[in-house]
């Protein structure tokens, strides 16, 4: 869904932008059109300068159909069938009402990352986005799915080669928020997007 980030939210924003302006050699900002992540982004260029946010909707958070904008517990009364197809262990599983499969998102979320490196090989770039992409871009670079929370504002790096191989560098972390008292928990509490920062050689 499209909401706005929280008053909490701006905070690790700023934090994390904070952060960001002290890495040499960004050559582009990438982001989710959704407005958590643009704001983020945004908050991101007002800090480092010299950029504009590049707009992306493949980008965007996984579509959960019919189950959008639920909450958990209540999704199981009031939509049974997409509750079932959003709890399945099957990768391939469409969720109804214009959801998206894990497999869906994989595609569409690799394919982003792997556009946004053919026009920035050898750079540093940054993206914000949403947990559901991250654990997707998790899954290529180590052919497994990710169990843990993806935090808000965290920074996940991820390099990715000329031979498209994808290593991992960093993952999770979150010292500009440790380090100002903005550190919360993951999904649910702030709408904050996370960053992955790809370094492509």
């Amino acid at each position: 869904m499209d909401v706005e980030l929280n008053e909490v939210g701006r905070q690790q924003a700023a934090s994390l932008a904070e952060r960001l302006s002290r890495v040499p050699e960004i050559s582009a900002i990438y982001s989710s059109d959704l407005k958590r992540a643009l704001e983020t982004a945004e908050t991101i260029v007002a800090t480092c300068g010299k950029f504009e946010v590049i707009k992306d909707p493949d980008l965007r958070e996984r579509h959960l159909g019919d189950v959008q904008g639920l909450l958990f517990r209540e999704a199981a009364k009031v939509c049974p069938q997409a509750y079932r197809a959003f709890s399945s262990r099957r990768t391939d599983q469409v969720i109804p009402g214009g959801g998206e499969s894990l497999d869906q998102l994989y595609h569409r979320a690799t394919s982003s990352l792997q556009r946004i490196c053919q026009k920035h090989t050898g750079k540093r770039v940054v993206v914000v986005t949403h947990g559901g992409v991250i654990r997707a871009l998790y899954r290529r670079a180590c052919s497994r799915r990710f169990r843990g929370s993806i935090l808000n504002t965290s920074v996940n790096i991820i390099q990715i080669s000329g031979d498209d191989v994808w290593t991992i560098k960093a993952w999770g972390d979150i010292d500009h928020l440790n380090q100002t008292g903005h550190s919360m928990s993951g999904f649910g509490v702030s709408k904050t997007p996370s960053v992955v920062s790809p370094v492509l050689t």
